[in-house]
């Protein structure tokens, strides 16, 4: 049974973090968060360690690696906010522990290659949470898209539509110092699916950029791209609205939809799984997205309508 701690416990992912511990039978044994709306932790560890400082959780964990092995904390799950991923990754390493980090890593790429070093200079790993690369869905397009190399160039669309209310411009994750922006915040992991299933980016266009709304074109190895992603509700499209779903997901792929409506379900299980059978995703695998969703947050956008994607 391994040990864990985790940080940001009072966070929106975190609940997911915990179930996927609890699942592959591990332990939290510590967690923190400036926020102490954490009755989440007994459904899962009623016996775990709650500290509303990290100062303090810091010297726990730092307590806890001069104990004997059974009571060592092995793993560091960190939900905090997206800029503070890497100073909390650094956390973990430097109290003997491999990170496993939501996405994103981290916000610029030269982040990731600072983690690089430090897990070479502790003797620990960095591991984040890429769940559409564990759907088993995708996995299957994927191989089919692979055996078919070389007989056309896939024409793709890719649209995510998630309503959120006033609060989120007013948070961390409406500053883009903190969060990213729209395209690192939300839509990290849909970039990595799409070079995980189409290869490396050959050239990026951005239509629109905006706090609520961001569109762009993608030329990849082995597709091109139109993209959207939005938390505006009135970009919903009209049956979604009327049906009342907060959120509307399509990837098309030469005119034909992609389902994976259950996306957001228990992945995370997964992702823990692997991981700890050591086959977790790294920073390598995290690096390509983080370096286009940076180029595309410094992209002048162009006001060409080729390429555009129709809602943008």
């Amino acid at each position: 049974m391994s040990n864990f701690a985790l940080i940001g416990a009072a966070g929106f992912v975190a609940p997911r973090h915990m179930q996927a511990i609890h699942n592959n039978e591990g332990r939290l044994v510590a967690a923190v968060d400036p926020h102490d709306s954490v009755g989440i932790l007994d459904r899962y560890f009623p016996d775990c360690r709650f500290f509303t400082e990290v100062e303090r959780f810091d010297r726990h964990l730092e307590k806890l690696r001069r104990r004997p092995d059974d009571e060592r904390v092995s793993w560091v799950s960190v939900c905090s906010p997206n800029y503070l991923h890497d100073a909390h990754i650094r956390l973990a390493l430097r109290v003997g522990a491999h990170a496993l980090c939501e996405k994103p890593l981290t916000i610029n790429p030269w982040n990731l290659e600072q983690l690089m070093e430090l897990e070479q200079e502790y003797g620990r790993r960095v591991f984040t949470v890429l769940q559409l690369r564990v759907h088993p869905a995708l996995k299957a397009l994927r191989e089919r898209l692979a055996a078919q190399r070389g007989e056309r160039r896939h024409q793709v669309q890719l649209t995510y539509i998630t309503r959120r209310g006033a609060w989120y411009l007013y948070s961390w994750k409406g500053d883009e110092s903190r969060s990213g922006g729209l395209a690192m915040n939300i839509g990290v992991h849909f970039f990595d699916l799409l070079l995980w299933l189409f290869g490396p980016v050959q050239s990026s266009v951005v239509h629109a950029q905006a706090p609520t709304r961001t569109a762009g074109a993608l030329t990849l190895q082995h597709a091109d791209v139109q993209w959207m992603l939005s938390i505006d509700a009135n970009d919903l499209p009209v049956a979604a609205r009327e049906a009342g779903k907060p959120a509307f997901r399509s990837l098309t792929i030469d005119g034909e939809e992609v389902e994976f409506s259950d996306v957001f379900g228990d992945l995370h299980t997964d992702v823990y799984r692997e991981t700890l059978a050591g086959r977790g995703f790294t920073l390598a695998d995290a690096q390509p997205s983080i370096q286009l969703v940076h180029q595309i947050r410094h992209t002048t956008p162009t006001p060409s309508a080729e390429g555009r994607h129709p809602l943008a």
